[in-house]
């Protein structure tokens, strides 16, 4: 496909031209990265018009059924819903299981809707590369909705919060409740927390409620004034989905859309530092030279030799002596 094949296909709403579309963005060939980047850059004035939510949490708490039973809901009420369902990559074979649209048959089946797995490429924080890019070229495909679910892998949270309007972080009954309200780092970046699966131990998940809600109100408001919430919900029967909806929409009527633009304008600039460090981090391995540098330097490592603090400064030196 050239350009203006894909141009006009994302401007019709093609699914077939908007999934190739984020497969050409995601490809690390160079040829392809360049076509990407007008694609993108043709795009721009088109995007933004979206609510962006992210969707974070451990594995097994329901992000996936939750998902779907959203997306059906704003199907339904006139939405066009895109899922960028991303999976972590295995460091041992290097591939993703990639099974959210098993897990969302429904939505994935409607016209209206678009879902997309996209494995993380070991990529920190659990977010794919190019998830930024994919959020623009679905808002130019006419999707008003761009929902960005993730494994919770420890920097996962941090990150979908940098890609999103809001940040919607699930969590288990019963799942050390009352240690883990007390955990600013992450209890800090939601704008919901979630308590799924309540209806399979509602003691335990009022419990977890009220811990969540307790450490939200030590926090300072956020932007706007808002103050993150506590829900309850049951994906597989759709108790709470209509009010977490609700929630989305008064976050926005709370800030502001002066509020959100500024977010977003913040959220370029973080991702403009992690690409440039991660083209330097390509652009160093491309070197034949560089990648025997750092086979040499790992066994040091690895034998005891040398810290892997002074092993990465020699290798940012070679890198630079040789520029």
């Amino acid at each position: 496909m050239q350009l203006d094949d894909y141009l006009t296909g994302i401007a019709r709403g093609d699914r077939r031209a908007l999934a190739k579309a984020i497969t050409l963005v995601e490809s690390r060939r160079s040829d392809h990265q360049a076509l990407a980047q007008q694609l993108v850059e043709h795009l721009l004035p088109a995007s933004g018009s979206a609510i962006r939510v992210g969707i974070s949490g451990v594995p097994g708490v329901g992000k996936s059924t939750l998902i779907g039973a959203l997306g059906s809901q704003l199907i339904d009420a006139g939405e066009r819903v895109a899922v960028l369902a991303v999976d972590p990559t295995s460091k041992r074979t290097g591939g993703s299981i990639m099974g959210d649209k098993t897990r969302m048959e429904k939505l994935a089946a409607d016209p209206r809707a678009f879902i997309r797995p996209s494995p993380t490429g070991g990529t920190l924080g659990g977010v794919a590369r190019r998830t930024r890019e994919a959020i623009i070229l679905c808002e130019a495909a006419g999707h008003s909705v761009v929902l960005v679910e993730t494994v919770g892998v420890g920097q996962s949270e941090s990150a979908v919060a940098d890609l999103v309007d809001f940040f919607a972080l699930l969590i288990l009954p019963g799942a050390g409740d009352a240690l883990q309200g007390i955990k600013r780092g992450v209890v800090e970046l939601a704008d919901i927390v979630v308590v799924n699966k309540a209806d399979q131990a509602p003691a335990a998940a009022e419990r977890a409620a009220h811990d969540y809600q307790a450490a939200l109100e030590l926090l300072t408001p956020m932007d706007g004034g808002w103050r993150p919430r506590v829900l309850l919900t049951c994906a597989t029967v759709g108790s709470g989905v209509a009010e977490l909806w609700r929630t989305v929409l008064d976050h926005r009527r709370c800030v502001g859309a002066e509020q959100i633009a500024r977010k977003r304008q913040q959220q370029a600039r973080s991702w403009l530092q992690h690409l440039i460090d991660d083209e330097l981090r390509q652009r160093l391995l491309a070197l034949p030279a560089l990648r025997r540098e750092l086979a040499a330097l790992e066994q040091q490592v690895t034998a005891g030799q040398i810290t892997p603090t002074r092993a990465a400064q020699s290798l940012v030196a070679a890198f630079v002596a040789k520029k």
